[in-house]
C-alpha cells in the first residue's frame, strides 16, 4: 500500500530528526559535567582521527569534573590537545595518568548564548520535520496522479501526515523547553 509506505517512511525520518536533535542538545552543556559532552571529540591516534572513547576511559570524577584515563600513557598529550581544541570552552589538566576536565561555571551571558544555540538547533529540527512533511505530501500527490490511491484516501493521508508533523514539532518544543530550563537553573 502506497499510503502506508509514505506514512511509515515519513514517521521514521521524523523520529530520526528528533533523535538527532536530542544528540545536539546533549552536546550543549549545562553547568553539570556529563561524559556525553566529549563523545564527538576525535583524537589523533597515530595519524588516524579516532573517537575519544576508543582511546581512553571517560568517567565522572564528581558533578563538575570529567576524568579521562588514556589506555596508553603516550596518548595523554594528544587527548588533552583534542579536548582543548574542541571549542567547548574546556581546559583539561593532566594529573598523573589521568586528565581532569573541570566544568567552568556558566555566566548569565554564556547561558543566554547557549539558549540561542539551542533555539537555533530546535528551529533546524522543526524545518527538517516540515521538509519531511512536504516530501510525504508530494509522494501522496504523485500517487494520486498515477491513480494508485483515491482522492479521499490521499486527503485522509495528508491529514495524518500533518498530525504526525504537529506531534513531532510539539516534541521538539518540549525538549527545547526542558533544555532552556536546565540552562537557566543555577
Amino acid at each position: 500500500m502506497v499510503i502506508a509506505d509514505v506514512k511509515k517512511t515519513a514517521e521514521q525520518k521524523m523520529d530520526k530528526t528528533i533523535q538527532a536533535f536530542k544528540g545536539d542538545l546533549a552536546k550543549v552543556r549545562t553547568g553539570r559535567a556529563h561524559t556525553g559532552l566529549l563523545d564527538h571529540i576525535q583524537v589523533d591516534y597515530y595519524g588516524t582521527p579516532t573517537p575519544l572513547n576508543q582511546v581512553a576511559k571517560v568517567t565522572l570524577q564528581d558533578a563538575r569534573t570529567i576524568a579521562v584515563t588514556p589506555f596508553e600513557k603516550k596518548m595523554a598529550q594528544p587527548i588533552e590537545k583534542a579536548i582543548r581544541e574542541a571549542d567547548l570552552g574546556l581546559n583539561p589538566a593532566s594529573q598523573g595518568e589521568t586528565i581532569r576536565v573541570p566544568m567552568p561555571p556558566l555566566t548569565e551571558e554564556r547561558r543566554k548564548e547557549l539558549i540561542k544555540v539551542v533555539k537555533h538547533e530546535a528551529e533546524n529540527a522543526r524545518i527538517a520535520v516540515r521538509n519531511l512533511r512536504r516530501d510525504a505530501i508530494q509522494h501522496l500527490k504523485e500517487a494520486l496522479k498515477k491513480h494508485e490511491v483515491s482522492e479521499n484516501d490521499e486527503r485522509r493521508a495528508q491529514d495524518e501526515v500533518q498530525k504526525m508533523t504537529d506531534r513531532h514539532i510539539a516534541e521538539i518544543d518540549k525538549l527545547l523547553q526542558q533544555k532552556e530550563g536546565e540552562l537557566m537553573a543555577v
